[in-house]
């Protein structure tokens, strides 16, 4: 018997790439289990199927860094408080990140692609559902947008929950309105702009920190972060990067441009949620 669950739940992460750096991502989950009924002729309580994957997901992979353990790109030191590592990049630069270990996901494969990462959590939950499941399956899929989007990373020091993490994201449509008329050229600038980007707010880079790497630190709740990446993979802000801050922050700079003119910006971070701004100059 075949038992299913479709749009299960969505996580928001980074991961990294060796070409493309440190990526920001949202994810939609789909479960299957199959196995014999048991005595309520049923394969698994559909409440026990969504709350445990659903609890598992989201502790073990939303708002965290996914690692590839199996990468020849990565350098990896783990203490009892803190992950550190290096991540080599194909452009000869480096990322390099550190933070308490509830911030990554060590996946054990070669690369983070969602064939690899569902294998992955299926091999974590092998003894997480009653006897009657004989085997589970898991996928993962984008969000169909035909409009412009972007990926982007962050890190929410203030946060007092997950998103205080360093490097988590989001891959994110964005919609722009110049008085009240759609603008997708520059919904598409924007999008070209945020492309694997990390969003760094300036209050968190390193003193005497700049060139080619930028290096960001701070502590929060959960403990210590930091984050080293080339500049050019980088947008630095003045404002914590909040997905309603980064609404303001685009309408602000789109209405430098379009002087006189109401712009109003709906900024998505992730998957059906987001903020919206409206600026004139």
């Amino acid at each position: 018997m075949h038992l299913f669950v479709d749009n299960l739940i969505n996580v928001d992460f980074s991961y990294l790439d060796h070409q493309r750096g440190l990526v920001g991502e949202t994810w939609l989950a789909h479960t299957a289990l199959h196995g014999a009924l048991d005595q309520q002729g049923m394969v698994c309580d559909f409440g026990i199927v969504k709350k445990t994957l659903r609890h598992w997901l989201d502790e073990r992979l939303d708002h965290r860094l996914l690692v590839p353990l199996g990468s020849p790109h990565l350098q990896l030191e783990q203490r009892a408080q803190q992950v550190s590592l290096q991540w080599q990049l194909d452009s000869g630069g480096h990322i390099a990140v550190s933070g308490p270990p509830q911030a990554f996901a060590l996946v054990d494969a070669a690369v983070i692609e969602a064939s690899s990462v569902a294998a992955w959590c299926v091999q974590q939950l092998a003894d997480a559902f009653p006897t009657s499941v004989e085997r589970l399956q898991l996928s993962f899929n984008s969000e169909d947008i035909s409009d412009a989007y972007y990926h982007y990373s962050h890190g929410l020091k203030k946060h007092g929950g997950n998103c205080q993490r360093i490097a988590h994201g989001h891959r994110s449509r964005i919609q722009v309105y110049i008085d009240s008329q759609r603008r997708r050229d520059w919904e598409k600038r924007w999008a070209d702009r945020w492309r694997d980007i990390y969003l760094g707010t300036c209050e968190d880079l390193l003193p005497h920190t700049g060139g080619t790497m930028l290096q960001f630190a701070y502590r929060a709740g959960q403990g210590d972060f930091s984050l080293a990446l080339p500049a050019d993979r980088c947008e630095l802000v003045d404002c914590d990067t909040t997905v309603e801050q980064l609404a303001q922050h685009i309408a602000t700079q789109i209405a430098t441009e379009e002087p006189g003119r109401e712009v109003t910006v709906r900024a998505y971070e992730g998957l059906g949620k987001g903020a919206v701004a409206t600026a004139t100059i």
